[in-house]
């Protein structure tokens, strides 16, 4: 993991008044069991002026990034990278959708220290709840394995009626129980 490149676009966000939250493997990482990953993943909020201020921060020298692209993601509210040039990691900053479940989770970010960063990351059932919906888009048996760590790891500690809620809405029912029976040992029993 790089926490240098995760601490520097937190800084750059942080600067340009960017709401942002920490999401995806960094994020499950952080909540459940500690695992490799390619990628750092922010979910972000900005209006044209922010986002302009923030692509103004990024040193060219050291980073690849695609102005018009990020320009052209705001109004998608698709994802754009950064990409440090020395280490080759990259940043996915994705805008952040405009639907009920994405509302909401950003509304429900908590400010915290992750990997000695101070930052928003999304809280541990919404790490679940994102995760599950990528294993339905893609099958991956990894985003499963990553929402099981949190289940493990958090347990009780989750609100579990705020998880069926929107796995419910989410479509995403069976892979929150196939989430839990890998959680549990119980998979494939």
């Amino acid at each position: 993991m790089s926490v240098d490149l995760l601490h520097r676009t937190i800084e750059a966000l942080d600067a340009a008044g960017v709401p942002h939250m920490l999401a995806g493997s960094f994020a499950s990482n952080e909540y459940g069991e500690l695992r490799s990953t390619q990628d750092i993943d922010i979910v972000i909020d900005p209006g044209p002026d922010e986002l302009d201020r923030f692509l103004d921060s990024i040193d060219s020298n050291a980073y690849y990034v695609d102005r018009i692209t990020a320009h052209e993601e705001l109004t998608r509210r698709g994802m754009f990278n950064v990409i440090d040039l020395r280490l080759g990691w990259k940043v996915d900053l994705i805008m952040r959708k405009d639907r009920p479940f994405s509302t909401t989770e950003f509304e429900r970010r908590v400010r915290t220290t992750a990997f000695g960063v101070p930052l928003w990351i999304a809280t541990a059932e919404d790490v679940v709840l994102s995760k599950l919906e990528w294993a339905q888009r893609g099958g991956s048996d990894r985003q499963i394995g990553d929402a099981a760590a949190v289940l493990r790891v958090r347990g009780n500690d989750l609100d579990d009626a705020y998880l069926r809620h929107w796995a419910a809405e989410l479509g995403v029912i069976a892979e929150l129980q196939r989430a839990r029976a890998l959680a549990t040992g119980s998979a494939g029993t």
